[in-house]
């Protein structure tokens, strides 16, 4: 059996809670992690509905793209469809968990998934983040080089891109002189001691530093091994938000927003004066992504597709792309196929069950 802990920590080795925005609030919000699961609903948006539909379902589990509980919660007495909902979760042992912007800023995240629906090619982070990199460089003797390598690669280092496995390393020489208490793998106490090392050096995501350094320890055979941590400015391709990409081919402004709206399902969409240029590369952002704007055109594209923009935000444009608003959950709502799948793939001892509620809650009259 399978508990919710489990679920959740593998969910996370793809999208890490480190990787959510400071004001968003992923991770377990309401449940007991040791639970063992019966069964997982997975929805856009947890909402009263949707929890009645788990428990019809036999599920214990709804994993939500969005937190019911965005804002911090002082009462739980029903007044709002965000203390009903929780409520109504906790009476009947019904756990939520939510990954949010940390799925937004994945590669492979939600902003892939929207790539991937529209056949975009070449797909890339639209605005790769920063200051989520660090550089780790131990001495190592040369016999436990191997050792220290694995171990470091396994807990999570050395990764660089659609590549693993990275490191640079160097000969030198090392010396030290242990001292009294000192219990030394290599020389005796009061003695210099000249040992051949490898100085080396492997990047690693910031937030699993701790682990990273704990396994080089575990693995390396000197008592207190010399290591240095760098803190890095380098953009992390494989983290950020939005995507861009191309179209297999060129399409007239008119033809692909057919292409859009049959694509993605939509009822409508909103967007911007259409180029009498071809149009091929397309920048997406799953919700609100007006602030992505200066990004697209940076990266080229021809239209962006995100949601949420207000009146005077369309001006920004200035014909250089066609803005798409295609509705917030429009947008995002493939999130429940990408979550689905990838829980599907991992656990086989319970149903995975993508929520068959709409909770959109705009509604359009055409």
């Amino acid at each position: 059996m399978t508990t919710i802990r489990q679920l959740t920590a593998y969910l996370e080795t793809i999208a890490p809670l480190a990787y959510q925005e400071s004001y968003d609030n992923a991770g377990l919000i309401v449940g007991d992690p040791n639970t063992l699961i019966t069964g997982v609903l997975v929805t856009l948006d947890a909402t009263e509905a949707v929890i009645d539909e788990a428990l019809a379902r036999g599920c214990n589990l709804v994993v939500a793209h969005h937190p019911i509980v965005f804002r911090g919660l002082k009462k739980l007495n029903g007044k709002n469809y965000v203390e009903r909902t929780v409520i109504k979760a906790i009476k009947n042992e019904v756990a939520i968990y939510a990954s949010h912007t940390n799925l937004d800023n994945v590669a492979g995240g939600v902003n892939a998934k929207i790539a991937e629906k529209l056949g975009l090619q070449q797909v890339q982070i639209l605005a790769p983040k920063a200051q989520t990199l660090s550089k780790l460089v131990v001495y190592t003797p040369d016999a436990d080089l191997p050792a220290v390598l694995r171990a470091v690669y396994e807990a999570g280092a050395g990764r660089i891109g659609a590549y693993d496995h990275c490191s640079f390393r160097v000969g030198g020489t090392g010396t030290f002189r242990p001292l009294s208490g000192a219990n030394p793998v290599v020389g005796a106490v009061d003695r210099d001691e000249t040992v051949q090392e490898q100085r080396l050096e492997v990047l690693l995501p910031t937030h699993l530093e701790g682990a990273i350094v704990a396994a080089m320890k575990q693995a390396h055979s000197y008592e207190v091994p010399a290591y240095d941590l760098y803190a890095l400015t380098n953009s992390n391709q494989t983290v950020g938000s939005g995507a861009v990409g191309n179209l297999p081919a060129p399409m007239t402004g008119a033809d692909w927003l057919t292409y859009l709206k049959e694509t993605m399902q939509l009822p409508l969409i909103r967007h911007t004066a259409l180029p009498d240029r071809p149009i091929q590369r397309i920048a997406v952002c799953g919700g609100a992504g007006s602030f992505l704007l200066a990004d697209a055109l940076r990266a080229g594209a021809d239209a962006f597709v995100t949601a949420d923009y207000k009146y005077h935000e369309f001006f920004d444009a200035e014909g250089r792309l066609i803005i798409c608003d295609i509705g917030h959950y429009e947008s995002e709502v493939c999130t429940k196929e990408l979550i689905g799948g990838l829980l599907a793939k991992k656990f086989t001892t319970f149903a995975v069950i993508l929520s068959g509620i709409d909770t959109n809650p705009v509604q359009y009259f055409t």
